[in-house]
C-alpha cells in the first residue's frame, strides 16, 4: 500500500511502531522494520553509548531496512544525540515533543527524515513552519502523556491544517483503524500499544498479561505521576500516588531519582533541569518535577523487571480490545490484509 508516508521514509506499509521507553529496543525494533513497517528506537531511556550500540544491533538485523530513533528534544543532550543519529545513517527522527527549527534544520540538511509528534492543531502548524517532514498526531486515546482531544476530532484538524503528512495515533491496533485514518487524509499509523503486546516485544509475560486482562475502563488518565496528563493501567501504585501528601510524595519521588541518577549518568542537577523542562508552563511540586525527571524509572519496574507492583504501566486504551500475542510480521500482515478487506467493501459500496 503506497501513500505519503511510505514514499517518504522507504518502507512497505503505512505503520508506525512507536518509541516507547524500555519497550522499543532492537529486538521490537527490528521484528516491525522486517515486517515492512517504521519500527522507531526510544533513546531516551538510553545512555549516548547504549543508543549507539541500539542502532547498530537493529541495522545488523534488518539488512538496510529504514527505521528511525525518538530523541527528547527537551533533553540537556538532544543535540549530541541528532549528531550520533546523522552519524549512524538512522533514516527517521522522531520527538515526543517539538524540537527547535535549528535542530530540525540540522538533522535536515544530513538527509534524516525529521518527523515530530504533536497533540494539538497548533503545535502541527508550528512544526511544518520549522520544515518538520511530517507529523504524528496522537489523540486522548493515547498512551502515556496525553492530551484531552479525541483522534477523530484531532485527527482531521491537523490534516486540512499542514501541506506534510499526517500519521495517526492514539486508539489504532487493526486494519479498520488503519482504513478510517486513511479516509480521515491521513498517510498511515502508528501504534505502541499494539506493538508492545507482540511476542517480539521484551516485556516480560506476566505484565503483559496484565494488559491482556485489562478492560478499556482500566485504563485510566492521572496526573499523578508527574504531573501531566499521562494515560496508563489503573494498578495499586497509580492509586497510592493519587493518595499520596506532599511529603510522602516527595520521598518516593527522591528515591526513585536516585535510581534512575545510576542508570541514565545524569547529574541531580540535570534531572532537575529536565523535570522543569517538562513543566510545560504548569504549576508543578518538587516531586512533580522530580517525578518527571525519573518517571522512566517507574516504567522500568514494570517494563523491564516485571513488577507490576512498583511500576507504572502507560497504556493506550485499546488495551481494552487486545486478545492475542502476534509476532511483528503476523501483525502487520493482519493489519493490511483487514484493511484491503475494508477498503475492498467500501469501493464494492460506492459503484452499486
Amino acid at each position: 500500500m503506497r501513500t505519503a508516508l511510505t514514499d517518504l521514509v522507504g518502507v512497505e506499509h503505512p505503520i508506525v511502531q512507536t518509541g516507547m521507553g524500555w519497550v522499543a529496543g532492537p529486538r521490537l525494533v527490528s521484528a516491525a522494520a522486517n515486517a515492512g513497517a517504521l519500527g522507531i528506537l526510544a533513546s531516551a531511556t538510553m545512555t549516548v553509548d547504549q543508543l549507539r550500540s541500539a542502532v547498530r544491533e537493529v541495522r545488523s538485523r534488518t539488512a538496510g531496512r529504514p527505521f528511525g530513533v525518538n530523541l527528547r528534544a527537551d533533553a540537556g543532550d538532544a543535540a549530541e544525540r541528532a549528531e550520533l543519529i546523522i552519524a549512524e545513517g538512522v533514516r527517521v527522527a522522531s520527538f515526543a515533543l517539538a524540537p527547535s527549527r535549528e535542530l530540525i534544520a540540522r538533522l535536515k540538511d544530513a538527509g534524516v527524515v525529521v518527523v515530530p509528534s504533536v497533540g494539538a492543531r497548533r503545535h502541527a502548524e508550528k512544526v511544518a513552519a520549522w520544515g518538520a517532514d511530517a507529523v504524528i498526531v496522537q489523540g486522548g486515546e493515547g498512551g502515556g502523556h496525553t492530551g484531552d482531544v479525541a483522534t477523530t476530532v484531532l485527527l482531521p484538524q491537523v490534516v486540512d491544517a499542514v501541506e506534510i503528512p499526517v500519521v495517526a495515533a492514539g486508539g489504532f491496533h487493526d486494519g479498520r483503524g488503519l482504513a478510517a485514518a486513511l479516509a480521515y487524509g491521513a498517510a498511515g499509523i502508528a501504534m505502541g500499544t499494539r506493538f508492545l503486546l507482540t511476542s517480539d516485544s521484551t516485556v516480560p509475560d506476566a505484565v503483559k498479561a496484565r494488559y491482556l486482562a485489562a478492560t478499556v475502563k482500566d485504563v485510566t488518565v492521572t496526573t499523578a505521576v508527574d504531573g501531566l496528563p499521562h494515560r496508563m493501567l489503573r494498578t495499586d501504585l497509580v492509586d497510592a500516588l493519587e493518595r499520596s501528601g506532599p511529603a510522602r510524595a516527595l520521598l518516593r519521588a527522591v528515591r526513585h531519582a536516585a535510581g534512575f541518577r545510576k542508570v541514565s549518568g545524569l547529574s541531580w542537577a540535570q534531572m532537575v533541569r529536565d523535570g522543569l523542562a517538562m513543566k510545560h508552563g504548569r504549576d508543578l511540586s518538587w516531586s512533580q518535577v522530580l517525578l518527571a525527571a525519573n518517571t522512566p524509572m517507574l516504567l522500568k519496574a514494570s517494563m523491564v523487571e516485571g513488577r507490576t507492583d512498583l511500576g507504572v504501566m502507560a497504556s493506550g486504551q485499546v488495551a481494552g480490545v487486545i486478545e492475542d500475542l502476534p509476532s511483528c510480521a503476523e501483525l502487520v500482515v493482519q493489519v493490511m490484509g483487514e484493511a484491503r478487506e475494508v477498503l475492498e467493501r467500501l469501493q464494492r459500496t460506492l459503484v452499486q
